[in-house]
């Protein structure tokens, strides 16, 4: 009689798999998946280790681990993301969001201290930033937008998924196109825009470089800095007096970026915040009180 698949089989099975395909975290991976294709938290299979796996059970986990192999991110395959304890959609529509923008949420939530702002979030993607904010700070206004309809679509469902649609305003467009300077401003602009650079682009590992959105990862040029350039150049005329912008950067690009910023009429001050790492990873401009 042919022995059981069981789940503990199946889970060394497939982190061995992963590991001799030189997939990172394989072990890991192989948790998420098999927990996702059972319906269960990754605790539960530690419950159930001796628990043999139905036909159909594994015929869906292979299917997954199929698409793993081919190094697509366990995210795309589960359609989840956690994001500041909120489990988001994604989609090969969205970038699927990082720890490290946290910080970014982070320091947002610190200069919002409660006050009634109104915030415009560009490049929203997933949501993740303007829902995390619209979810910590119930007394602010948002804005999110995106030039890409499906991740908007994204981003809705998840505003919907955690009872945030009344609060937070989705519109299509690029960057600041349909923001009339000077109508209607701003207290806070944040933004986690695009800035990956042309060489690095080359270097991706192949779960951002052959699935993740390329126009959500490419900023323009050999640095990656053209659309933070262009944020940093049209976020001023939209901002309040005394108002602030919060946007993500790449490794190499606080020098110029931070340059560019000083260099703009009505900033008062610039800095950088770094992430976990040590990397500078949030250019915080703000804007002089009158």
């Amino acid at each position: 009689m042919e022995e059981a698949w069981t789940i503990l089989k199946v889970l060394r099975w497939t982190a061995d798999y992963f590991q001799g395909k030189g997939i990172p975290q394989a072990r890991t991976d192989a948790e998420v998946l098999l927990a996702h294709a059972l319906g269960l938290e990754r605790i539960q299979l530690y419950l159930r280790f001796d628990q043999p796996m139905a036909i159909g059970e594994l015929a869906c986990f292979r299917e997954m681990v199929k698409r793993r192999a081919a190094r697509e991110p366990v995210q795309y395959i589960t359609g989840r993301q956690e994001f500041w304890s909120l489990e988001l959609e994604v989609t090969p529509a969205t970038l699927i969001p990082r720890p490290e923008t946290e910080i970014l949420v982070e320091k947002a939530l610190e200069l919002i201290q409660g006050r009634p702002l109104r915030i415009l979030d560009i490049g929203t993607g997933s949501g993740a930033i303007g829902l995390a904010l619209a979810h910590d700070a119930p007394q602010v206004t948002i804005v999110a937008t995106d030039r890409s309809p499906d991740a908007l679509r994204v981003a809705q469902r998840n505003a919907r998924r955690h009872g945030l649609e009344s609060r937070v305003q989705f519109a299509a467009m690029d960057l600041f196109e349909a923001i009339r300077p000077n109508r209607s401003p701003f207290d806070l602009v944040v933004s986690n825009p695009p800035y990956i650079g042309d060489r690095e682009l080359r270097d991706l590992p192949p779960e951002v470089g052959r699935y993740e959105p390329p126009g959500a990862l490419h900023g323009g040029g050999p640095l990656g800095i053209d659309l933070p350039a262009r944020i940093l150049d049209q976020a001023p005329s939209i901002l309040h007096c005394g108002g602030h912008l919060l946007m993500e950067i790449g490794q190499g690009q606080a020098e110029i970026l931070t340059r560019r910023a000083s260099g703009q009429s009505g900033v008062v001050r610039c800095g950088l915040i770094r992430d976990y790492s040590g990397m500078d990873r949030v250019l915080h401009v703000e804007m002089s009180e009158r």
